[in-house]
């Protein structure tokens, strides 16, 4: 980073992944602001961690998937650091379900939340990047950008979405100093609410040639080089952090 503070915002950061990049970017002398959309005692806790870095924090709770609700979260955010030039969309959801038995609310709930989103949040602080000159947007794809999953059709393609925004963005707004990327985790360990998630992930264990699952700090460490002015000259790439796994 440079000597004067930038500000990121995270959504989907009160735990796992969210959690793990606000603590980097903020280690790294970021500001954050913290979204999430319904456990707000989680998002207290990792502004209570931010503090205790010596940056500041600013926990903004609302659904990302809703354009008006990214625009008041903006307001606040821009009210209280003046810019944002940081952007990491995490936050998405991956409910499981066959093709034939999904409604049209669960097909959009899955768009809105982990494609739409990006749009919402990118508009709302892409100005004060472009005016500035410089810039950084992160989104998070995983695996589903590459392959098809059965049972999980709208999150595949809302992923591979997310991946033809970040090749999009990055060749508009890259002239403008303001780089997109996109990171592909593999099996992170993380916690979920559902058990059959993370047995899920457990069994994708011998399937890593490196020999481990994945942890959240994986993909902060690079999601942080990415926002830092060391990682400038990479613009509209996907990094797949996933320890080797191939399919």
């Amino acid at each position: 980073m440079t000597d004067a503070a930038r500000t990121a915002f995270v959504s989907g950061a009160g735990r796992n992944i969210g959690r793990a990049i606000v603590l980097a970017l903020a280690r790294d002398g970021c500001d954050v602001v913290i979204n999430g959309r319904a456990d707000r005692a989680a998002c207290d806790e990792v502004s209570a961690e931010v503090q205790a870095l010596g940056r500041r924090a600013l926990v903004v709770m609302g659904d990302v998937g809703r354009s008006e609700a990214v625009a008041g979260m903006a307001r606040e955010a821009l009210a209280a650091f003046g810019r944002v030039q940081i952007v990491v969309n995490n936050a998405a959801i991956r409910p499981e379900k066959p093709f034939l038995e999904m409604s049209d609310d669960d097909w959009h709930r899955v768009i809105d939340t982990d494609l739409h989103s990006a749009f919402y949040t990118v508009r709302a602080f892409g100005p004060g990047m472009v005016e500035a000159g410089w810039g950084r947007v992160v989104n998070l794809t995983g695996m589903n950008a590459m392959h098809g999953y059965s049972g999980r059709a709208p999150v595949s393609v809302a992923k591979h979405g997310l991946w033809g925004l970040t090749k999009s963005l990055a060749k508009e707004f890259g002239p403008k100093g303001v780089t997109t990327n996109a990171i592909s985790p593999g099996p992170i360990a993380t916690e979920h609410a559902d058990a059959s998630m993370t047995a899920h992930i457990r069994s994708q264990l011998d399937r890593i040639p490196v020999g481990r699952l994945g942890t959240p700090e994986d993909i902060a460490s690079l999601t942080a080089f990415l926002c830092s002015d060391a990682g400038g000259f990479i613009n509209g790439q996907m990094i797949a952090s996933n320890g080797g796994t191939q399919t």
